[in-house]
């Protein structure tokens, strides 16, 4: 099985996240209304659809990367729309100059935008933010580079740990952003960040396997 990831393939995972993003925006919606402002599936469908606008206007898998960070941070409100840019941004740096992705390469575009997010949202696991289902979602990929498992297998317990993440953020009280505001009143609820993260992380996997 190829164990490398290419610029086709980079197109084929942000077309398969905009139509999650379409298919989970009443859900995205639903999270957000509960500790937001009820926009989240709204941004994040219309973000990634823009997204879709600026597939062909890049050669390079660090151009379509910088392509989708620019088209999310200009039509994405609220806080996800630098946030998501940002990972975007921090993994098109790091494929510069890359016409395929490694396992390892990935994982390095992740660990990258990973930081990013953290140092733009200033959120650490545990806030009730998107870092809490993408820094699992990093760390179980990182894990099974080093053993040496294959991307699939590999994306998949990613994936996994997002998911869980995503989920572990219902009991917890948010730290950071608008549902900060809402206090003790904000547990109970998971966060659609974190959910819209896991959905993105799901649709790489899906392109991938």
């Amino acid at each position: 099985m190829k164990q490398t990831v290419s610029r086709e393939q980079v197109v084929r995972w942000l077309r398969a996240a905009a139509e999650s993003m379409r298919e989970n925006k009443a859900l995205l919606t639903r999270l957000d209304k509960a500790i937001g402002d009820g926009d989240h599936g709204i941004n994040m469908e219309r973000g990634f659809r823009k997204v879709l606008e600026q597939l062909d206007g890049a050669a390079d898998l660090a151009g379509i990367l910088k392509n989708a960070a620019m088209a999310l941070i200009s039509s994405v409100g609220g806080a996800s729309g630098p946030l998501y840019g940002t990972f975007f941004l921090r993994a098109s740096s790091a494929a510069a100059g890359m016409e395929e992705l490694s396992v390892s390469d990935l994982h390095r575009l992740m660990e990258a935008g990973l930081e990013g997010v953290r140092q733009r949202g200033r959120a650490q696991a545990g806030d009730k933010t998107m870092v809490d289902a993408l820094l699992p979602a990093v760390e179980a990929f990182g894990r099974a580079v080093a053993e040496a498992r294959d991307l699939p297998s590999a994306l998949a317990g990613a994936v996994e740990a997002a998911r869980c993440g995503a989920e572990a953020t219902i009991p917890l009280i948010a730290r950071k952003g608008r549902a900060s505001y809402l206090g003790e009143r904000s547990a109970g609820h998971q966060d659609p960040g974190a959910t819209s993260s896991y959905l993105l992380l799901r649709a790489l996997h899906e392109v991938l396997s």
